[in-house]
């Protein structure tokens, strides 16, 4: 075992036990690495400040909301980020940025193993592991809670027994993560899938049923990724806080899924991601009228396939870096505003336009100013359908 070992830290109990733990079964150092994705809470200083009152001979904290917004939130916007048409990677994309900053800190401290405080049965732990042996094979990693059955009642007399400063005895009935793509909630009472989600369990999202007035707005994009809002020039991550305020405000982005894991088992998650899917959906329509049809087709496909590159923790594969290229070249027109309405719960879109627009109004038109030649349809229609026309007459022939 390395005499330094660098620990992912949140500044909860887990990650706060797992200090002196690693330290005592191990016998080596703790850096601790704490990342701020927009998760809210605590200021960093305080969560450093912790960190070093557990044990840990470093600890470093870092203000990574504009990179998560530009380098992670950005891409899974041009990529139509849905997991099972549904889920906007909110967990799955904060976590190659994490890796990233511990991959660099294990360089600047000089230490060969990394530590995260995930359990053996979800996808984090796979995305954890995968990402630093993919971004930086000589690190090894290893996990308390699934490695060494750190199990909350013995991380509990483990914090009062050393006296760390730490709460052991709030605790919340679900599993949140959070950042500012979004909030993932499970465990408790929704482990029964037949349980309804109550209010309760909402923070980034008002009731949609709240009755306040519907709220319009206009949203400009520039290859796929927003710049503005009503006009007002904005960057990816104040985008995303805006939105989240007033798409949050009318109840949007809850979404409640029986989900898929990478490990093998269904998983029951609720998430909220206001800012997210009024991002997606207004995107997604931009895309409807500045791409070509065998263009949007293909990278229907694509992005599928990148949705689960991500969700499976291979942001740093050689597949996902070929299709990022892919999917930079398909949203070059991407460009242009969306107006949308945001109430009772939904991102309606209610108008487009693009210097970049693929839609003619002479040819869609079914009025004065029709510019289609509705002679060239017929020749068109008998091409179109000839070769299953002979496949046909064949299977008839032969009485297939």
């Amino acid at each position: 075992m390395s005499d330094r070992v660098v620990l992912a830290y949140s500044g909860g109990l887990d990650t706060s036990v797992a200090i002196g733990w690693i330290a005592e079964e191990t016998g080596a150092e703790v850096i601790a690495v704490a990342v701020d994705v927009g998760q809210e809470g605590e200021d960093l200083e305080v969560i450093r400040k912790r960190a070093i009152a557990c044990g840990a001979v470093e600890a470093e904290v870092a203000d990574a909301r504009d990179e998560f917004a530009d380098d992670y939130c950005a891409p899974a916007l041009r990529a139509n980020g849905l997991y099972m048409d549904q889920y906007p990677l909110v967990s799955a994309l904060s976590r190659p940025l994490i890796v990233k900053h511990l991959a660099d800190a294990a360089e600047k401290y000089g230490a060969t193993v990394v530590a995260h405080g995930c359990t053996g049965k979800g996808n984090d732990q796979v995305r954890f592991e995968v990402g630093i042996a993919n971004l930086t094979p000589d690190l090894t990693c290893i996990a308390p809670v699934r490695d060494y059955a750190m199990t909350r009642d013995k991380a509990i007399e483990f914090a009062e027994t050393h006296g760390l400063p730490i709460d052991v005895t709030k605790k919340s009935p679900y599993s949140i993560d959070q950042n500012v793509w979004g909030r993932a909630v499970e465990t408790g009472f929704l482990e029964d899938i037949w349980n309804g989600p109550i209010e309760d369990l909402y923070s980034y999202t008002s009731d949609p049923a709240s009755g306040i007035e519907p709220d319009e707005v206009v949203i400009g994009f520039d290859s796929g990724v927003p710049v503005a809002i009503d006009g007002r020039p904005v960057s990816m991550l104040e985008a995303i806080v805006e939105l989240n305020r007033r798409a949050g405000a009318q109840g949007v982005g809850r979404l409640d899924i029986v989900e898929d894991r990478l490990v093998g088992i269904k998983s029951r998650e609720v998430y909220e991601a206001p800012g997210a899917i009024t991002l997606l959906t207004a995107r997604e329509e931009l895309q409807n009228v500045t791409m070509e049809r065998d263009l949007a087709r293909f990278f229907r496909g694509v992005s599928q396939r990148w949705t689960e590159l991500v969700y499976d923790g291979l942001w740093f594969s050689p597949l996902k870096k070929a299709l990022d290229a892919f999917i930079d070249e398909a949203n070059a027109n991407v460009s242009g505003e969306v107006r949308m309405v945001l109430h009772g719960g939904r991102a309606v879109v209610t108008g487009r336009r693009s210097e970049q627009s693929l839609y003619d109004f002479g040819l869609a038109t079914y009025d004065t100013g029709d510019t289609f030649d509705q002679s060239k349809a017929k020749g068109f229609i008998d091409l179109w359908g000839l070769p299953s026309s002979i496949a046909t007459a064949r299977d008839l022939r032969t009485g297939r």
